[in-house]
């Protein structure tokens, strides 16, 4: 068995720190019941909407846009409080760089996931952080608001946190139907630094070593098992 590198032994040192404050005191969440949403990244969302709908044969329904950030999406469910956002570059926020550098993707890929948290608030003050407030209007006028906390530098395999506001509809309630989100996998170059800073949140996965961060989620579909 390979030692672990300086870098892993530090994050690992330091996932068990915060665990010791807390946070992994309470069972941990499987990756995949801890789900809110999954993020899929497209250059252009009419032709991203065209692509889910053939592999899977659910279409995708626009949801609005993100103003000052350059993007807008289009959501379909995944289950009761689990839904899948395809997220591109807003053509009516033409002069604002979305952060992903989504048009210059060659093709649509899972970005990121967001895990559902219900005290957000406990968790940023114990990262001495502020959640960070979001919204977006959706294309019948109704304003959906939700709070959300980076945990790590860049998410990606490792997520961000969100709760939606009271009163706000989830949007996995009234999203198109039909797909359900059966797996969460996870790759990494040092998977045991990874699964401590998963666990260190207080979600539980089994992450497996690959060349480069990757993460995918396995759907079941009305065309059969998909995997993004």
């Amino acid at each position: 068995m390979r030692s672990l590198q300086r870098r892993e032994v530090l994050c690992v040192l330091g996932g068990l720190a915060f665990a010791r404050r807390g946070a992994a005191a309470t069972a941990l969440r499987a990756a995949r019941d801890a789900v809110d949403h999954i993020v899929i990244g497209t250059r252009d969302l009419e032709r991203g909407i065209a692509g889910i709908e053939a592999m899977t044969g659910v279409r995708p329904a626009i949801g609005g846009s993100h103003p000052g950030r350059g993007t807008r999406n289009a959501l379909f469910s995944l289950g009761p409080r689990q839904y899948a956002e395809l997220i591109a570059p807003d053509p009516e926020q033409a002069g604002t760089k979305d952060a992903y550098g989504l048009a210059d993707f060659p093709e649509p890929r899972m970005l990121m996931w967001a895990a559902s948290a219900t005290d957000i608030d406990a968790m940023a003050a114990a990262r001495n952080a502020t959640p960070a407030p979001g919204s977006r209007v959706r294309p019948d006028g109704r304003v959906l608001s939700w709070r959300t906390l980076a945990i790590a530098a860049r998410p990606g395999i490792v997520p961000f946190f969100i709760q939606w506001d009271a009163g706000t509809i989830h949007p996995a309630s009234d999203s198109p139907a039909g797909c359900t989100l059966t797996a969460l996998s996870f790759e990494a170059p040092d998977p045991a630094a990874v699964e401590v800073e998963l666990a260190a949140a207080g979600i539980s996965a089994r992450v497996t070593r690959g060349p480069a961060p990757r993460l995918a989620a396995t759907l079941q579909t009305p065309k059969g098992r998909v995997t993004l």
